[in-house]
């Protein structure tokens, strides 16, 4: 059955109404919006409100039509008012639900034809500034529908029809059932006043009319701009079949990146997913009730107390109580005791499904056994460092380069950060150029060269705290997706002595939280030739999670450098390198091997050593013999068609996209402020941030564990079963959100 949600939702107030004496028989009728869509659900004419069940409902167009389905209502025709249902809808994008009834005292109204002033700050506030009297018409007719829509125009939530009955308006159901019963107190004192001293019925002041009217109709301009601003979402069939991981086939031993396949199933449309975020940050704010707030606080407060505690301490001896910015979460960072393929456990004992995966590099599942175990060998034989060369060192050089040949050459460092640094340096000695251009909004490690433009584009050094001007100096960045300002800052570099390198995240800014289109990568490399600048994938997260080949493999565009990082190592420690064409690479080894030419200093005692390099062979071994990042990207398929149902399903202005098994869900659009409109970003980058933080907070609350609410990595362990589980709670999340 379709729109069973909102069918569910009038047979609710319908209940509810009954047990309140609001209804009675088949008097009056009840309607909700249908999220998403030019229809809305209605009480069948004629039709026991007490017998009423989910498929009795009627689903009428905003043109008063009836739209049967299969599964729905059958014979049963709607109410005969389903014209004045559909002019209200149309005339306000606020109201998304509607109660007419014939209750006793505001009816008693109506036959007077007496309209209710204001009488206290809590009817204005809700229903308006008056209940006005609507002209009469007979019922069912278009005449009245007219009437009804001319009214309503006026921002108020409450009017009495002439001699027939009265009608109620709601930003949800709840809201509508209130109003109503709001209208039925006020209509019982208002003529309780009148017959005890006629002529002597006092209003409120207008003044405070006037501030509590101001402060309805601002809540309704900010429901009707969700309505007004959204754009219809993706609709996904009932009947579709989701993807699965068990189609993946087990690939034959040596077989290449390019066999083995890669985790983008379909890359997504790029226009489109802008057009929907930029749709998201248009509208007002959209996260929990306030009520489902506090219970997502009272889990982390009752449930999570030997985690609060550990954290507490914790802040004594370091700084902001963790070491990583991941731990950092709302409204306390979680204490996790242990991990194993999709699942993480805290210190109480609390179960969570793991989509942080300690932020991308686990592809194999957190805590892979048969990785531990081969690892375990070569520890117990060396020990996890040795201060000089050991055969794993070569053999990861080795792996890599078998998948991703443009990888001629390796050089194993200690950590992604570390990994760019050296690139970044090695550009500048091959080409003798010393300008670096990265995206805007990209994050490319902390180093002080690249804190520049972070995670807001043009913001320039806004987050260069502590470094000086001097190590951003030759830093530009252009905004994402603009070849035409990445060209204007090339040839600006020209004149000052060349560009060294261009640095991408070839998904986009923030693992393409910004999604660039499928040709940008092709298109910047034909830059960096025109201009002579050396080309910088960072592969940190997308190496070896978009497939073996990574990033470029799947773009087809080969890099000079690459950076690699997180799974370089499988998620062990010191996980970083950077490599690519030999001739480019050579300048690391330049003092060491005794060949003259640039001579660039690197280091450091713990780079490639036997454990770090070891879990990374055995780990990209495993992914191979696996196909670990084609079945994580079907989990990520999976989970992102199942999140668009269910933002479909509850009317959500979420966007929900993958690149594989970088999964995006984005309930605020935070990342997609910037300087272009800074005023915007200013305003509302607080608050956005804040709402991103509180849906991670229910995640969690709710069994699934984030990065900042926003984004997900799915893993090989990822199976059918825990990626329904998961939708399972996403949609417990869903229906806590405000207005749903």
């Amino acid at each position: 059955m379709k729109y069973r949600l909102s069918r569910q939702h009038v047979v609710d107030m319908c209940q509810t109404m009954l047990e309140r004496g609001y209804l009675k028989a088949t008097e009056g009728n009840v309607s909700v919006r249908i999220p998403g869509h030019q229809l809305y659900a209605v009480t069948p004419s004629n039709y026991d409100y007490d017998k009423m069940r989910v498929e009795d409902i009627c689903i009428v167009d905003f043109n008063g039509k009836h739209v049967p389905d299969p599964g729905g209502a059958g014979g049963l025709i709607p109410s005969i008012e389903c014209g004045m249902h559909a002019n209200v809808y149309r005339e306000r994008p606020d109201v998304n639900a509607i109660v007419h009834t014939h209750q006793p005292y505001a009816s008693a109204l109506a036959f007077l034809r007496k309209p209710i002033p204001a009488l206290t700050d809590e009817q204005v506030r809700f229903l308006g500034k008056e209940v006005a009297i609507i002209d009469y018409a007979p019922s069912g007719t278009g005449f009245l529908a007219k009437n009804v829509q001319k009214k309503v125009a006026s921002g108020d939530n409450a009017f009495i029809i002439a001699n027939h009955g009265v009608v109620a308006l709601g930003t949800d159901p709840g809201r509508a059932v209130f109003n109503m019963a709001l209208l039925e107190k006020v209509s019982i004192a208002y003529l309780m006043a009148l017959t005890s001293e006629a002529g002597k019925v006092y209003t409120i002041p207008d003044t405070i009319r006037e501030i509590a009217f101001s402060k309805l109709r601002k809540d309704e301009k900010r429901i009707a701009a969700q309505i007004t601003e959204a754009v219809e979402p993706i609709r996904v069939a009932d009947d579709e079949e989701p993807p699965t991981s068990s189609a993946v086939e087990t690939p034959e031993e040596f077989a290449t990146s390019a066999e083995l396949g890669y985790s983008i199933s379909e890359y997504l449309d790029v226009d489109d997913t802008l057009r929907r975020l930029k749709a998201l940050v248009a509208q007002p704010l959209r996260g929990l009730r306030h009520d489902a707030l506090l219970d997502v606080l009272n889990y982390f407060d009752t449930k999570c107390t030997a985690s609060k505690e550990i954290t507490e301490r914790a802040k004594k001896l370091i700084p902001g109580g963790v070491q990583h910015n991941l731990a950092f979460n709302y409204p306390f960072p979680l204490a996790v005791d242990k991990a194993e393929g999709a699942y993480l456990t805290d210190r109480d004992g609390n179960v969570y499904i793991d989509f942080l995966q300690a932020g991308g590099p686990t592809i194999l599942g957190s805590n892979y056994g048969p990785v531990n175990e081969r690892v375990a060998e070569v520890i117990k034989e060396s020990g996890p460092v040795t201060g000089l060369f050991h055969e794993y060192e070569l053999k990861l050089a080795e792996i890599i380069n078998r998948y991703m040949p443009h990888i001629e050459m390796y050089r194993s460092l200690g950590s992604g950060t570390e990994a760019v640094m050296a690139a970044v340096r090695a550009a500048r000695a091959h080409t003798g150029k010393k300008m670096v251009i990265k995206v805007g909004g990209a994050y490319h490690g902390w180093s002080d060269t690249m804190v520049y433009g972070l995670r807001v584009p043009g913001s320039y050094r806004m987050n260069a705290k502590g470094i000086p001007f001097g190590a951003t100096g030759r830093t530009r960045e252009a905004f994402p997706h603009d070849l035409g300002a990445l060209k204007r800052k090339l040839m600006e570099n020209r004149l000052r002595g060349g560009t060294a390198a261009v640095v991408v995240e070839p998904l986009g800014p923030e693992s393409g939280t910004r999604p660039v289109p499928k040709d940008f990568n092709a298109s910047v490399r034909k830059l960096c030739d025109e201009f002579g600048a050396l080309l910088i994938f960072d592969e940190v997260v997308t190496g070896f999670r978009t497939g073996l080949g990574g990033a470029a493999g799947y773009f087809g565009v080969t890099p000079d450098l690459t950076v690699f990082g997180k799974a370089v190592s499988g998620g062990y420690p010191m996980a970083g390198g950077v490599g690519g064409r030999a001739d480019v690479m050579a300048v690391f080894g330049s003092g060491l091997d005794g060949k003259h030419g640039a001579h660039i200093q690197v280091g450091g005692t713990l780079s490639a050593n036997p454990l770090s390099c070891a879990a990374g062979y055995f780990a990209i071994q495993e992914m191979a013999r696996t196909n670990a990042p084609v079945i994580a990207g079907k989990a990520g398929d999976r989970l992102t068609r199942g999140l668009q149902k269910l933002i479909d399903k509850y009317g959500l202005p979420y966007v929900a996209y993958n690149q594989g098994s970088i999964v995006h869900l984005e309930s605020s659009g935070v990342l997609m402020l910037d300087m272009r409109n800074p005023v915007k970003l200013f305003k509302e980058n607080k608050g956005r941030k804040k709402l991103m933080e509180q849906m991670g907070a229910a995640y969690a609350a709710h069994g699934i564990i984030t990065l900042a609410g926003s984004r997900m990595y799915t893993s090989m362990a990822d199976t059918d079963d825990v990626i329904d589980d998961a939708l399972a709670r996403f949609d417990q999340v869903f229906a806590q959100v405000e207005g749903v």
